[in-house]
């Protein structure tokens, strides 16, 4: 079809990805000239507008000069690599955006090498060159290392570079030109991706990339019409993963215009689309010819590379805060989440009320939580652990390429840490991007990283950036001690008064305020040792006839660290739990009495 092209937009999190869609749409006439809009309008989901990221990739489409381009916006993260894998397999060019200022960072080395591995054509979209410090030339010179690096071929290694501040709305094709708008932009697109190869004759083939869910029509089937023409209502064959082949009508046919989805009536070859009433259909399967059923090979995701235990809530305070507290529903909701979340394995363990949940990293597990607390969900979740792999006989586990920018004064301490988590350094230079850091590179096990970014900004006194990607699976290096610290735990159930945490915050870093409602076995807080300190912080003082002087003084309580969800997965330890209520996130041990607590220590010594 001459009159399409599919691109994906890819970059590092936080290069402007979705400011740059944003840029787009506007620019394009998809909005009316009164029409309110929201900034990174293709950030819908709560959690993805209040950390300002993409979790979940997204369709729009463009119309520039009677040229449709259909756009996929894609996560930054490492943790949702998965979604970035499919949906390139929709598109026919990326436009790989670059931050102006701090050049090439891992996921960009990593979403880079997935679309050069399918021969997409690239397009270098250097962005923010309006910010203070920016500097393009150089970050266009790393970005061609970078394609060298990864083996590009000519072709490839031929790309056209484009500037940008998606923020501001202009885009020109050297630093000299003016700033006018995302014209040069629109042209490079039109110009360099390639029009969608297929037959609008052949018998019909469509990959499913993506899933969604309408409460009234149910699975929505996603993805990009290989060969062939579809029609809205039209019987077609369902290419299942084992091979059957199921004959199903379909619903409605919709294309994607703007932010919207619109029913069209017929779709060809080339073009993205959304189809209802296909149940059961999954990712990765093939909607083709009832006549000619033929599959298309799908792309094999990354295996997951960490897991938690989820399990049905069980302390004292259980079934007060959340509607649905049972292992049913539980079960099913994470089943559920298989559906449309493909990195994502969910398996039964010996304990009914108790599920294996793995996935690609800490952030790809606790958005899934967080999800469920805001639905209304009562859970249990364990310390995040590594999954190990057994390689011609030898035990291996994840490596992580670890790339980090401090300033020159925290080097030591930094270096120190990771090392004690068997950290190995690849890279130590002067900073690009900033004057006075210094850029360091590590090839790290990834259990060394569960629970280190809290206390890599403690040392850093929040100056230092952490970035980390996947890199593989190496033979086991070996234990590692990971918590220098022990918890402080609750005596007693009651309400905990200013008096009793007095007592306790002289010795710990306190993660409640007075009036918390506690239980036996609840942690409260950080001992300033290593060895686990119990406490009973609902103590009150007894009042007595003898006053003396100054010991009526009032008790100035340090304000509590409130621990969210993230810092609550990487705070406990394997014997410890996060539960987790619509209206709470408490830590706890697994074990609450007190007496078999320590009987169970004294089995393991």
């Amino acid at each position: 079809m001459k009159n399409l092209r599919n691109v994906a937009i890819i970059a590092h999190v936080d290069h402007g990805k979705t400011t740059l869609v944003d840029a787009l749409l506007r620019q394009s006439g998809t909005f009316r000239q009164n029409e309110a809009v929201e900034e990174r309008v293709m950030d819908s989901n709560d959690i993805e507008k209040e950390r300002g990221i993409t979790i979940l990739s997204k369709n729009t489409s463009v119309h520039y000069n009677d040229i449709k381009i259909n756009i996929v916006d894609t996560p930054g993260h490492a943790d949702f690599g998965g979604e970035v894998e499919r949906v390139l397999k929709m598109v026919d060019g990326v436009i790989l955006l670059v931050d102006a200022f701090d050049g090439p960072m891992p996921q960009t080395r990593f979403v880079l090498s997935k679309a050069l591995a399918l021969n997409l054509v690239p397009i270098v979209v250097i962005n923010k060159i309006d910010r203070p410090g920016a500097r393009p030339q150089e970050v266009e010179d790393e970005v061609l290392e970078l394609f060298m690096d990864l083996d590009a071929s000519d072709e490839q290694l031929d790309f056209k570079v484009v500037y940008a501040s998606g923020k501001n709305g202009f885009a020109k094709l050297s630093l000299d030109d003016e700033d006018v708008d995302m014209k040069p932009l629109f042209e490079t697109i039109i110009n360099t991706v390639p029009e969608p190869a297929g037959n609008e004759e052949d018998p019909l083939q469509l990959l499913v990339s993506n899933i969604d869910y309408d409460e009234y029509t149910g699975r929505v089937g996603i993805g990009r019409i290989e060969r062939g023409t579809i029609h809205n209502g039209e019987t077609i064959a369902i290419c299942k993963k084992d091979g059957r082949v199921e004959n199903i009508k379909i619903g409605k046919l919709y294309t994607y215009e703007g932010l919207n989805r619109v029913e069209t009536e017929v779709a060809k070859c080339g073009d993205i689309v959304a189809v209802t009433g296909v149940t059961g259909i999954e990712i990765g399967e093939t909607i083709a010819d009832v006549n000619n059923p033929e599959a298309i090979e799908f792309v094999d995701i990354d295996e997951p590379t960490v897991s938690m235990t989820f399990s049905v809530n069980n302390g004292p305070f259980a079934g007060k805060e959340g509607k649905f507290i049972t292992s049913r529903h539980l079960r099913d909701r994470l089943y559920k989440e298989l559906e449309r979340n493909v990195s994502l394995r969910v398996e039964d363990t010996d304990q009914s009320d108790s599920f294996k949940v793995s996935g690609r990293g800490e952030l790809h597990l606790s958005i899934l939580i967080e999800n469920m607390r805001r639905e209304g969900f009562e859970l249990l979740v364990s310390r995040p652990t590594v999954i190990y792999k057994e390689i011609n006989g030898v035990k291996c586990e994840p490596m992580e390429d670890l790339t980090i920018d401090v300033p020159e004064e925290f080097v030591g301490s930094v270096m120190e840490k990771i090392g004690l988590r068997k950290g190995e350094m690849t890279n130590m230079a002067a900073s690009h991007s900033q004057a006075g850091y210094t850029r360091l590179e590590f090839k790290i096990p990834a259990r060394g990283l569960i629970g280190y970014r809290g206390e890599f900004m403690t040392d850093t006194k929040g100056n230092g950036i952490m970035n980390h990607t996947f890199m593989g699976y190496e033979p086991y290096k070996g234990d590692m001690q990971t918590r220098q610290r022990g918890a402080v735990i609750a005596f007693e159930q009651g309400k905990a008064t200013g008096y009793g945490l007095f007592q306790a915050q002289e010795r710990s870093t306190l993660f409640i305020g007075p009036g918390t409602m506690v239980y036996v076995g609840m942690i409260v807080g950080e001992n300033a040792r290593s060895e686990d300190l119990t406490i009973n912080v609902c103590k009150e003082k007894h009042l007595t006839n003898t006053r003396a002087s100054g010991s009526d003084d009032a008790l100035k309580l340090v304000p509590p660290k409130i621990m969210s969800l993230e810092q609550s997965l990487e705070f406990i330890g394997d014997d410890e739990l996060v539960e987790i209520t619509p209206e709470n996130i408490r830590l706890r041990k697994k074990i609450l009495d007190p007496t078999q607590r320590f009987r169970q220590q004294g089995k393991q010594q």
